[in-house]
Order: structure tokens, then C-alpha cells, then sequence
């Protein structure tokens, strides 16, 4: 790296600092974790795709299609049960929880059920997504340490204060509007990737013909996810549809750091343009870095000197990189083969994408912390010691993400493993919890936490002693077993139900045919690919 590099990421931190300062002026608990519900579907749309797109996907996603045994096109399967939740979330769930005023997702439970019922799912998102972000953030600096050699802590240090300054000071503005132009340089930064590794591979037409086919496939109808106790039964179509679309309607719809977009948007039509956004845009980008971690891939097995270089710099880390030689591709190729500049404004891609996750997290938790416990014993504050106390939650909050990332060396190895399953296990029995709570009418506070307790139980029973069973599928099968468990205990068990304003469904038939036409167009598109290329 050259100082003009260094002079770019130094301009870039500095921009961030600014930011914060512009949005600083927040009046209440709205200004400062919604916007003042004031946000248009554009940054909203561009802010859920940044925080979606992570330093991890934009780094191991790739290094999964173009590298990893096993892996490949079929990483676009990820993609397919997002517009299916899309229209799920537009017709019943997200109008209510808009039209509740809350800040806090979780608050809706309370209203319908208890408090019991809110402050159990409030801890485990506060506890699971903090550890998550530490070691996403660990990953980072783990990964610019190796690649350009800014020591492990200065990584943490940079990424941390200037994102925890940007975000004390800003609230949801700032980061929204942060995460806007993260999400710019993010997706700059992987067009010029796979310009210059379509480059050195001597154009388009070289590239398709030393690709290898075989990571071409995208759709296997022939796995079901029911037999993968050895990892070869994953990424079936079944799975990967039925398990995604109750994976991304819990995520979109009910985890705090996604549903408090929907919440700060200013009215529902512009929650449906950012929703129709979000399910046609994320699967273009998605399958621009994918064809980009083909061409990376392609360059690795072709040319001798990008496999002798990550080489090179995994074995200079193997310590602490062990198991993470695919995730040096795109950084290595970044420092081994872009000019003086580019280097620089693709590194702040990297840091883009960690910072964007990092902010959404530490704005999220603030919210749930202040929403869900402090105004629960100090329900009097005014709107100035809210903000302050919001300020200094953001703060505590940042600070436990960095702990994480500075100690995860000790656990990252199991975590990272496991993060995903984790989430499945309480995603599913969550958007059970807000189905029970805004699709029917006649279950109880008890009956509801019955079917979370059991439908979160059955899925870490499955985890133990079901190996075979593909995770993905947890997400399908917790918030089902939740559904059934909690209507029955709700008969069989007589307490009061707390009843709120009935739903009203929002969208109807043009919507959902254009989501599901979606669906069909992004599914003939990937059957399409092995035959196109």
C-alpha cells in the first residue's frame, strides 16, 4: 500500500466523523432510533442491503463460490426464499408493528401477551447478535492485519471509534445514512474486483473458458436436507426455499436490527417500496459478487503467482487464520493486483461493510436495551435523558461488540461454525411468537410461551441428536412447532387473552403476483446459468 492509499481510508474515517456530527440534533426516543419516522424507501432500502451485505459475505461468499470444495453457484440459493417473506411481511405482519408506534419489535409481544414473553426474546437477541458482531469484527481485523499489515488491535480500534462516534452521535440517522454510502462503496468495490480479475484473465471469453463448470449449478432438486449429517445434502431447493422464507421473514420482521427500518419509514407505502426493493435488489447484487468470486476463483487455479501470493500470507498467519485460507482471496488480490488508490478505496469497502454491521448492531441493541428494561423501572424520563441514556447504551453496547472481537480468538472457531445454527434455532419459534401474536385471536400470554419454549427445545433436540437434518430447516420447523403448540396450550389452558387492534392486511393480489413472479424469474434464471455460460 502506498500513502495515497493511506490518505484515502484516513479521508474516508474522517467523513464518518462528520456525519455523526450533522445528524446529531435528536429530540426524542423517534429522533434518535427512527429517524423521526421521516426515512424514505431509498436509504431505508440501501441501509437493510448494507447491513445484509457484511464484511463476511463480501469476503467468504466469494471464497465459498470461486474456492471452497462443495461450493460454487448454489450460494444463490440463499437468495430464494426472500421475496416469497417479502410478501409475507407486506401483507400481514410489518402494518401492525408499524401502526404500533413501538420502538422496540419485541414490545408488541408485551402488549399482546406479557412481559415475559418480550423480555426472554429481547435477551437472546442481545446476547447472540453481540457475539456475532464481535467476531464478524474480529474476522476483519484479522483479515487487514494479514493483508496490510495494520496490527490486529489498531483494526479494531479504527473500525470501533470512529463507528461508535458516528452513532452516539447521530442515532438512526447516521447510520442509516452511513450504511448508504457504505453500501455504494461496497458494491463500486466489487465491480472493480471482477473488472480487473476479468483483466488479468485476458478478458470475458478466456474467463468462460477455463471456468470450472462444475461451480456453475445453482438448483439441485435432489437434496432435501434430510440426510446431511456428512454437509452433502445441503443447499437442496426445497430446504433452501420453505427453511429461507421463514428464515428472512423472522430476520426482516421481527429482528431488531432489520425491523427497525421497516419501523422508522414514514408511512406503509413506503414500507412496501422498501420491502419490493429489498426482494428484487438483493438478488443481482448476490449474484454480482458471486460471478465475482468465480473469476477470483478462476485466476487462483490459472495463474501461479495469486496462489503462491495467499499462500504466502496464510502461511505467515497460519496461526491465526487457520482454516481461512479461501477467506485471503479477495483481500490478497486486492493488495497482489490493483493499482495504487484502487487499493485504498477497495480496503475502505472492506471496512465499509464491517462498520455498516457494526453500527446497525450497537443502534439496534441501544433501542432494545432502553425499550424493553431501563424504561421499565424509569418510565418518567423526558426526552433529554433518554436521549442521553440512549447515547451512553450505544456506547456500552459498542464497547461489549469490541470485547468480543479483541477475546474471540479463544472461541471463533466453534462460533463461526455455529452462528448460523444458533440463529435458526430461535428465528423460527420468534416469528412464531409475532404470528400467535398478530394472526390470531385466542392465544394467551402462557400458551405462547409454551410454544416457544417448545418449539426452541425441539430445535436444539434436532441440532444434538438429529444431525442429518439440515439446519435451514429449523427455521421452518421451530416456528411451526411454536404456531401448533401455542394454539393448543392456549385451548387447553384457561387464562385472560389480551386482545389488540385486529390486523389489517395490507397489499393483496398485485403484490404478491409480482413477488412470486419474482420467485419464478430469479429460480428460471439459475436453471438457466450452467446453459448461458
Amino acid at each position: 500500500m502506498s500513502t495515497l492509499d493511506f490518505v484515502i481510508i484516513g479521508l474516508y474515517l474522517l467523513f464518518f466523523l462528520g456525519i455523526g456530527f450533522f445528524f446529531k440534533e435528536n429530540k426524542s426516543s423517534k429522533d434518535y432510533f427512527l429517524g423521526g419516522r421521516s426515512m424514505g424507501w431509498g436509504p431505508l432500502s440501501l441501509s437493510t442491503m448494507a447491513t445484509q451485505l457484511s464484511a463476511i459475505s463480501f469476503i467468504s461468499a466469494p471464497a465459498f463460490v470461486g474456492l471452497k470444495s462443495g461450493g460454487g453457484l448454489q450460494w444463490l440459493t440463499y437468495e430464494f426464499g426472500v421475496p416469497l417473506a417479502m410478501a409475507f411481511l407486506m401483507i400481514a405482519v410489518i402494518p401492525p408493528l408499524h401502526k404500533s408506534g413501538v420502538v422496540s419489535v419485541y414490545a408488541y409481544l408485551e402488549k399482546r401477551f406479557d412481559a415475559s414473553s418480550r423480555l426472554l426474546i429481547s435477551v437472546v437477541f442481545q446476547i447472540s447478535r453481540s457475539v456475532a458482531t464481535g467476531v464478524m469484527v474480529y474476522t476483519m481485523a484479522l483479515i487487514l492485519q494479514a493483508t496490510i499489515g495494520v496490527e490486529f488491535w489498531i483494526s479494531i480500534v479504527l473500525i470501533g471509534l470512529i463507528t461508535l462516534i458516528y452513532s452516539y452521535q447521530g442515532g438512526m440517522k447516521a447510520v442509516i445514512w452511513g450504511d448508504v454510502i457504505q453500501m455504494i462503496i461496497l458494491v463500486l468495490g466489487i465491480i472493480i474486483c471482477l473488472i480487473f480479475a476479468l483483466h488479468e484473465l485476458g478478458g470475458v471469453d478466456n474467463f468462460l473458458s477455463q471456468l470450472d463448470r462444475d461451480r456453475l449449478t445453482v438448483v439441485h432438486f435432489d437434496k432435501w436436507g434430510i440426510n446431511n449429517a456428512d454437509g452433502t445434502d445441503a443447499f437442496g431447493f426445497w430446504p433452501m426455499v420453505i427453511g429461507g422464507f421463514f428464515l428472512y421473514a423472522s430476520y426482516y420482521g421481527t429482528d431488531q436490527t432489520q425491523s427497525q427500518r421497516l419501523l422508522s419509514a414514514r408511512d406503509l407505502p413506503t414500507i412496501k417500496k422498501l420491502l419490493f426493493a429489498n426482494a428484487f435488489f438483493r438478488f443481482p447484487i448476490t449474484l454480482l459478487y458471486c460471478i465475482m468470486g468465480l473469476a477470483l476463483g478462476t485466476l487462483f487455479y490459472q495463474a501461479s503467482g495469486f496462489e503462491a501470493s495467499i499462500n504466502e500470507v496464510y502461511q505467515a498467519n497460519i496461526n491465526s487464520l487457520a482454516g481461512k485460507k479461501a477467506d485471503l482471496m479477495v483481500p490478497v488480490f486486492i493488495i497482489k493486483y490493483l493499482p495504487n488508490g484502487i487499493i485504498g478505496i477497495l480496503i475502505v469497502s472492506i471496512m465499509s461493510a464491517a462498520m455498516s454491521s457494526l453500527s446497525s448492531t450497537v443502534n439496534s441493541l441501544s433501542a432494545v436495551t432502553m425499550e424493553d428494561f431501563v424504561k421499565r423501572f424509569r418510565p418518567n424520563m423526558n426526552d433529554q435523558q433518554y436521549i442521553f441514556g440512549s447515547r451512553l447504551l450505544s456506547l456500552f453496547w459498542g464497547l461489549v461488540c469490541l470485547f468480543f472481537a479483541f477475546f474471540a480468538g479463544n472461541i471463533e472457531g466453534t462460533v463461526i461454525e455455529v452462528i448460523n445454527k444458533i440463529g435458526s434455532v430461535f428465528y423460527g419459534p420468534i416469528l412464531g411468537a409475532f404470528i400467535l401474536a398478530i394472526m390470531t385471536k385466542n392465544t394467551h400470554a402462557r400458551g405462547a410461551n409454551i410454544g416457544i419454549l417448545t418449539g426452541v427445545l425441539f430445535n436444539i433436540f434436532l441440532w444434538l441428536y438429529v444431525p442429518s437434518i439440515f439446519w435451514f430447516w429449523w427455521n421452518a420447523i421451530g416456528c411451526l412447532t411454536t404456531i401448533a403448540v401455542g394454539m393448543l396450550s392456549s385451548r387447553l389452558i384457561q387464562q385472560k387473552v389480551n386482545q389488540v387492534q385486529p390486523i389489517e392486511y395490507y397489499g393483496g393480489a398485485k403484490e404478491l403476483f409480482l413477488l412470486v413472479g419474482f420467485f419464478v424469474l430469479i429460480l428460471g434464471i439459475s436453471l438457466l446459468i450452467p446453459v448461458l455460460i
